[in-house]
């Protein structure tokens, strides 16, 4: 009987300490981001569970703290955690740093690069085609204000640009069979080939969902501002409730040739009780 309560009880504590681990990373978590300026609170989104979940954990253990915002560009981003940040020396070019492996993406299309956007950075290129994040590097958008001609203009800059690297996707897919006619100085049947080739495409890419900003999206980047352009291609997982007035202050500040603050700007990274 007193080996059965016993048990009970020790059921009864591990139940306690899950709850309250569970209410402590919950439905509704907020982070602070403190630093000379002010604090930042951050919500993070539930729908990007690995990015919220590697975030919580980093804090947890204390990653973030005595780091930098290494690079700081107004009208753009203020970004942070780079490991390498921790008391480099002036003047060290950052932005290296990484925790050894990175998170798969989680770009949800409703999430957008808003002023006060919470982002995880990554490496881009053809090197990443996955588009993996960071396993501890973030940004907080800053942005500017857009007039809805400026929009359009985006769009189609962006369509354009997407046109060019789907023409270059299927041009390069063609290589071998092009490099026949090369090889055997059928410049006629060349031309010819590469007329189809170009034909094709055009086809294709008319069938093609064309980008467009949604009626959120222009709402957002007409009021408070954004950087529009990069909706898509990093993992948003979550944004600022409050603080945006410290990102304003910090977006100001000078730096050098690397966007690297003049003066340091160190941070401390802990969850909301």
């Amino acid at each position: 009987m007193k080996r059965l309560f016993v048990l009970m009880l020790i059921v009864f504590i591990v139940a306690g300490i899950s709850c309250s681990r569970a209410q402590k990373h919950g439905e509704d978590d907020l982070v602070v981001i403190k630093t000379e300026f002010g604090d930042i609170t951050l919500k993070l989104y539930n729908d990007t569970p690995e990015h919220k979940k590697n975030f919580l954990k980093l804090i947890d253990e204390g990653y973030y703290d005595g780091l930098l915002f290494h690079r700081v560009m107004k009208n753009f981003m203020i970004q942070g955690g780079d490991p390498d940040s921790k008391n480099a020396q002036p003047g060290a070019r950052l932005g290296s740093g990484n925790p050894g492996y990175t998170i798969p993406a989680e770009i949800i299309p409703g999430h957008i690069h808003k002023k006060g956007a919470l982002a995880a950075a990554r490496r881009g290129g053809p090197s990443n085609p996955e588009k993996r994040s960071s396993g501890s590097q973030f940004y907080i958008v800053h942005g500017e204000l857009f007039t809805p001609g400026k929009l359009d203009t985006m769009e189609m800059m962006m369509n354009s640009r997407a046109k060019n690297d789907f023409y270059k996707e299927q041009f390069n897919a063609a290589t071998p069979e092009l490099n026949k006619f090369r090889q055997n100085n059928d410049q006629a049947g060349f031309n010819v080939r590469v007329a189809e080739i170009r034909a094709e495409t055009d086809s294709i890419w008319e069938t093609k969902t064309k980008i467009t900003f949604s009626p959120e999206q222009r709402e957002a980047y007409t009021t408070i501002g954004g950087y529009p352009s990069l909706d898509g291609e990093y993992t948003v997982f979550g944004e600022v409730v409050e603080g945006l007035d410290v990102v304003d202050k910090i977006a100001e500040l000078e730096t050098d040739q690397f966007d690297r603050p003049q003066s340091d700007v160190k941070i401390e990274v802990e969850l909301v009780k």
